[in-house]
């Protein structure tokens, strides 16, 4: 173990050095999320179908009528170690890390997973492992494997403009380890988190940063920023501004 102790002003100094290479790491993540908005977006020509709690559906489905989507793929289905009383360890950590979806919905954006695991099965997994808000549909046809994700797992985002659907970003591999929270699943998005502090095409729809944000139970549609919670959040953003323009 580590046993390198030091005085609280030593570990102050070394936290600010380190703080250094924190911030140059956030304003590259940023970059990186404004050039996935940039990306170009490919048709998706085929009508894929699924099965979901109210029957069979398409990819339009899966929406729930909001332009964005993403699709994460687990596995969990005969032949995965674990069934049928659990899907893969590693999709269900993910699962695990779900942050709830409203905050997602509140920003036009859908997430759903999909296994191959019919829906009775699908619906025992969710009650059992407590991943209820989360949409779970089941694959019929060849959309896992016409997306990279017939033999392992990965995250679909893909866009609805009008009566198109356009893939849009993809991501697998150690790439969906860091995925489950709301900011990393807008990050991928096309439209990103939709704040003005983006670096977003022109055009793209951005609001106040902050002023969106809501308890997952109290997300009303259409509905204009509560008053107190802008004043709260201009107070805290106004006094982390003059504190890190205190500091050298």
């Amino acid at each position: 173990m580590q046993t390198n102790v030091v005085s609280a002003q030593a570990w102050e100094a070394a936290r600010q050095k380190l703080l250094v290479k924190e911030k140059e790491m956030t304003r590259a993540r940023d970059a990186l999320a404004a050039e996935r908005r940039r990306m170009p977006w490919l048709a998706v020509e085929k009508a894929y179908k699924f099965e979901g709690p109210k029957g069979t559906g398409s990819l339009r489905d899966l929406f729930e009528g909001r332009h964005q989507l993403i699709v994460y793929r687990a596995f969990y289905e005969p032949g995965v170690f674990g069934w049928p009383d659990h899907a893969c360890r590693g999709c269900s950590m993910v699962a695990d890390q779900v942050a709830h979806v409203a905050h997602l919905n509140a920003r036009d954006t859908t997430l759903a997973f999909v296994s191959r695991a019919p829906q009775a099965d699908i619906a025992r997994l969710k009650a059992r492992m407590g991943w209820q808000t989360i949409p779970w549909y089941t694959v019929t046809d060849s959309f896992d494997a016409d997306f990279g994700v017939g033999e392992w797992h990965g995250t679909n985002v893909f866009i609805r403009d009008g009566g198109k659907i356009f893939r849009t970003y993809f991501i697998n591999n150690r790439g969906d380890e860091q995925m489950g929270g709301t900011w990393n699943y807008l990050d991928i998005t096309p439209l990103g988190r939709q704040e003005v502090w983006e670096d977003s095409p022109e055009g793209y729809p951005q609001t106040q940063t902050y002023k969106w944000w809501n308890w997952h139970d109290s997300y009303v549609e259409g509905a204009a920023p509560d008053q107190r919670w802008v004043e709260i959040s201009d107070a805290g953003e106004a006094a982390f501004r003059k504190e890190a323009g205190a500091k050298p």
